[in-house]
C-alpha cells in the first residue's frame, strides 16, 4: 500500500472531477413522456450539438444512452455474471458527467424518455407508466449528489393514448377494441401519480413539468425552459416520428391480415367515443388543477413563458378539485 500511495497519479482524478462538476454543472434530465416530442426534441439537440457546445451545452440522447451509459442500470434477461451491472453503470454515468465538466459544459442535458418505461409497457398494462418510480429508483445513485433537475412533459390523456395506440400499430399491435378502450379510460393512474412516483424516486431533483399542448413543436424553446439560454433557431421546426394518418394505419393492418374496421377519419385516428373523451379530460384537468395549485410541493409547473415555482395545495384547494376529488367522485360513481 506504501508501494502504491508512492506512484504518481497518472491522468485525471476522476473523483476530483466528478466533485468539481457536481459543483459548476447541472444536470438535466429529459425522461419524456413518451409521444410529446421527445424524438422531435432529441433530432433538434443532434443537429445542433456544434453550436449547444459552444454555449456550454451538452448532450446525451438515446443513441448513447441506450447502447453505452446507462447499460446495467435497468435489469435486464440474462447469465449471471457475478458483477454489479447497476453500480458500473451508475460509475460510467458519473464518469461521463465528469468528462462533459472538463470539456467546459455548465449543462449537460440527458434527453431518454425510456427511463421511466415504454409506450408499449403502457399498453401492456392499459395503465400509465406503473413502474415509473422503480425505474428512476435505480438510476437516482447517479445523480444524488449533483444539482439535477427532471423535465417531464405532459399530454392530454386522450391524444396521449390516441397517439400511443397509434404509434403501437406501427409496431404490431392491432387495432384496439371498445374493451381495450374502456380499460384505458377506466385506469385510476394518472400524471399525478406519475409525477408523485418520480419524486419519491429522486427526492432530491428539482421536477420541472411542462404541457405539451403549449409546447408542442417548439425544442428550442424547451430547451431555454432547462437551460435559461436561448437555443439555437436552425432545425427547430423539423417534426418527427408524428402518428401516420389513418390511410397510413389502414394499409399497415392491411397488409398485416389485421381487422381495421376501426381505423376511422381521414386527417388524424381518434379511437375514443364522446363519452370516453369526456372521462379521460376530466382527469387531466384534474391532474392540471393539481399541478397548477402547488402539486403538494413535488414539482414546478411551467404553463407558458417563463417557471412559477409550485407551493404547498391548500385543503380548501384539494377539496373544490383535484385528483383526490376525482378519486371520490369515482369511487361514489
Amino acid at each position: 500500500n506504501a508501494m502504491m500511495a508512492a506512484i504518481p497519479r497518472i491522468g485525471p482524478d476522476w473523483a476530483a472531477l466528478w466533485r468539481q462538476a457536481g459543483a459548476f454543472m447541472d444536470v438535466i434530465l429529459h425522461i419524456g413522456a413518451h409521444r410529446t416530442g421527445t424524438t422531435t426534441f432529441q433530432d433538434y439537440m443532434r443537429r445542433n450539438l456544434i453550436e449547444l457546445n459552444a454555449m456550454g451545452t451538452g448532450f446525451w440522447g438515446p443513441r448513447r444512452t441506450r447502447r453505452d451509459v446507462f447499460a446495467g442500470i435497468l435489469p435486464k434477461p440474462g447469465a449471471a455474471t457475478g458483477r454489479d451491472l447497476q453500480k458500473r453503470g451508475i460509475g460510467r454515468v458519473k464518469l461521463g458527467c465528469a468528462r462533459a465538466h472538463t470539456r467546459g459544459h455548465t449543462h449537460l442535458v440527458i434527453s431518454d424518455e425510456n427511463m421511466i418505461g415504454s409506450v408499449c409497457g403502457n399498453l401492456d398494462t392499459n395503465t400509465l407508466y406503473p413502474a415509473a418510480g422503480e425505474r428512476l429508483a435505480r438510476f437516482a445513485p447517479a445523480f444524488e449528489d449533483r444539482k439535477t433537475r427532471v423535465f417531464l412533459t405532459i399530454r392530454a390523456l386522450d391524444r396521449y393514448w390516441a397517439s400511443s395506440l397509434g404509434y403501437g400499430i406501427t409496431r404490431g399491435r392491432g387495432v384496439p377494441d371498445r374493451a381495450e378502450l374502456d380499460r384505458l379510460v377506466q385506469g385510476r393512474r394518472s400524471w399525478r401519480d406519475v409525477i408523485t412516483d418520480i419524486a419519491c424516486a429522486m427526492p432530491h431533483a428539482d421536477i420541472n413539468v411542462v404541457p405539451f399542448e403549449n409546447y408542442v413543436g417548439q425544442p428550442d424553446v424547451q430547451l431555454a425552459l432547462m437551460t435559461g439560454q436561448a437555443g439555437p433557431e436552425t432545425h427547430a421546426r423539423n417534426w418527427c416520428n408524428a402518428t401516420p394518418a389513418p390511410d397510413v394505419l389502414r394499409q399497415m393492418v392491411a397488409e398485416r391480415g389485421q381487422n381495421g374496421a376501426g381505423l376511422t377519419g381521414t386527417d388524424r385516428w381518434y379511437p375514443f367515443d364522446a363519452a370516453q373523451t369526456a372521462q379521460l379530460r376530466e382527469t387531466y384537468l384534474d391532474d392540471l388543477f393539481w399541478l397548477r395549485t402547488g402539486a403538494d410541493g413535488l414539482a414546478n409547473f411551467t404553463q407558458g413563458t417563463g417557471a412559477n415555482k409550485t407551493g404547498n395545495t391548500s385543503a380548501i384547494a384539494r377539496n373544490a378539485r383535484g385528483h383526490g376529488y376525482d378519486n371520490e367522485k369515482r369511487e361514489m360513481g
